[in-house]
């Protein structure tokens, strides 16, 4: 029987004490033991406190108990995500975690959607969207398990505090047998004939060996960069925004929105993601077109409250590693590659690199074919994500700031203009087998900033004009009474999952 693997994780924060909790949570102790070596003085980003509806699969499989988390993370629930001005001024739409009606006539919905307007039809695509519509009414309620509902096309996923949440993970994983050192890494030692890891030295002196070492150090890459040097490739001609300035703010009583707003600026975008107790706030932006004290001016200008504390200001460059898997060592969180929180996608790349690693739990041997399997998985996972981003910058009919005007003009990677054109041109939507976002989400963005069909499905055709019309009103109908019995957002959380750091002035006002 094989001895167990020898795992240590270099770095704490949600990335770190994500992967310890996993592999803890998952993986018994005969199979693979977890070390995880951080220092309390070294920081971590924290600021991604909007997610994906994957991370509630992430924690089911882990065994995290959801109104547990919630509770202690200062959480709430979150349908989608409202992007505001982005392809006009004056425009907003939603991206919702969950499908635009039903299909219908041999055809995809929104194939007689467009049947629909070219028929004089005026009716908006997000007036079919279960969540669309709790998200306007800033209602709530869980999924119906009964796949025949209109309320069952939907997921969701959370707004929390990521600190708690790390917290949280840590208290998780060492409950499960994940052992926690505090300490920082002084020096990191390579074996002269593989290149793998032999060691890392640690400030008091201690020197650590493993089979597998998790760079989890963020920004730093302090394994996988600096010791392994593993090549970054730069996405910053796509992704120009390189900075970001944060700051909660008070959450003013009334209604609690289950969804993040994002919101463009003329030298980027503010995003606003409402916890129980406060509200973050921050404005990604791009250097070459504003300078930070004007970024953090038009913050703190805009917030819904008092502003909690001074802004704090971040740096990055949008890319990802050349492989987040080399020799002994893999990459997980920001030491792997960064993507601006505008889809909320940095817990979702940390999780899910996570769980691949699970399923090519290595032996103490590593074989090599794992590690070609699982950049080729994670790569495409950022590339995939990195085009979908990128739309929402290129498609964009503004003209009245240099980054919209540059970001319209700009060349884009041949992957997205493909999938561009097939949209234009049929009205299909490409799909994939691996990757994120579905065809659902794709469709949100391109009708929400104004990329329109020319053409529909012909299948569509089979179904009369004025059955179509009748069966799609109904839809819209019964949407519209389902939401009207949903209970409000505020009053599911008050009753679900109350954080203990809500003021009492804003429980009381919850609806």
């Amino acid at each position: 029987m094989d001895t167990p693997l020898n795992i240590v994780i270099v770095g704490g924060g949600t990335a770190g004490w994500s992967a310890a909790a996993a592999i803890a949570g998952v993986v018994s102790q005969n199979v693979a033991t977890v070390r995880l070596i951080e220092s309390e003085e070294i920081g971590t980003v924290g600021v991604g406190e909007a997610t994906l509806p994957h991370m509630k699969e992430f924690n089911d499989h882990i065994g995290v108990i959801e109104a547990d988390m919630m509770q202690q993370a200062n959480a709430t629930f979150k349908l989608g995500i409202e992007f505001v001005d982005w392809g006009y001024k004056g425009s907003s739409y939603i991206h919702p975690f969950g499908v635009h009606g039903q299909p219908l006539g041999g055809a995809m919905f929104h194939h007689q959607w467009v049947r629909s307007r070219l028929s004089g039809d005026e009716s908006s695509l997000g007036d079919y969207s279960y969540p669309i519509m709790a998200s306007r009414a800033a209602k709530f309620d869980f999924p119906s398990r009964d796949k025949n509902q209109v309320s069952s096309t939907y997921s969701y996923a959370y707004h929390f505090d990521a600190a708690l949440y790390a917290r949280y993970l840590r208290r998780f994983a060492e409950r499960r047998g994940a052992m926690r050192t505090e300490g920082k890494v002084t020096d990191v030692s390579l074996d002269g004939e593989s290149g793998d890891i032999a060691s890392i030295t640690l400030e008091n002196g201690e020197t650590v060996t493993a089979d597998l070492f998790i760079d989890c150090t963020g920004f730093r890459a302090l394994l996988i960069g600096d010791a392994l040097g593993t090549d970054y490739q730069d996405w910053s001609k796509w992704l120009p925004c390189d900075r970001a300035v944060a700051v909660p703010c008070e959450r003013q009583p009334g209604k609690l929105l289950p969804y993040t707003r994002a919101t463009a600026r003329d030298a980027g975008w503010q995003w606003r993601i409402p916890l129980q107790s406060r509200t973050g706030n921050g404005y990604v932006y791009a250097s070459d077109f504003i300078s930070e004290d004007e970024a953090a001016g038009t913050l703190l200008s805009s917030l819904d409250g008092e502003a909690q504390g001074d802004p704090r200001f971040l740096k990055f460059q949008a890319g990802r590693r050349v492989g987040s898997w080399q020799k002994n060592c893999v990459a997980i969180g920001l030491s792997s590659g960064f993507l601006e929180p505008l889809e909320s996608t940095s817990i979702y790349l940390i999780q899910q690199a996570i769980t691949t690693l699970l399923s090519f739990l290595p032996r103490k041997k590593i074989d090599p074919a794992l590690r070609t399997e699982f950049n080729r998985l994670i790569d495409l996972e950022y590339d995939r994500v990195r085009d979908f981003l990128i739309l929402h910058y290129y498609a964009n009919t503004r003209d009245d700031a240099d980054l919209w005007r540059y970001c319209r003009s700009m060349e884009v990677p041949d992957s997205l203009l493909e999938k561009l054109e097939f949209f234009r041109t049929s009205g299909h939507v490409e799909t994939y087998r691996n990757g994120l976002f579905t065809p659902a989400s794709w469709l949100a963005v391109y009708i929400g900033q104004g990329v329109m069909p020319e053409r529909y499905d012909r299948q569509a055709d089979k179904l009369p004009l004025d059955e179509m019309l009748g069966e799609i009103r109904k839809m819209k109908a019964q949407i519209a009474e389902r939401v009207d019995r949903m209970p409000s957002h505020g009053v599911f959380v008050e009753d679900y999952c109350p954080s203990n750091d809500v003021p009492e002035a804003i429980a009381e006002a919850v609806e």
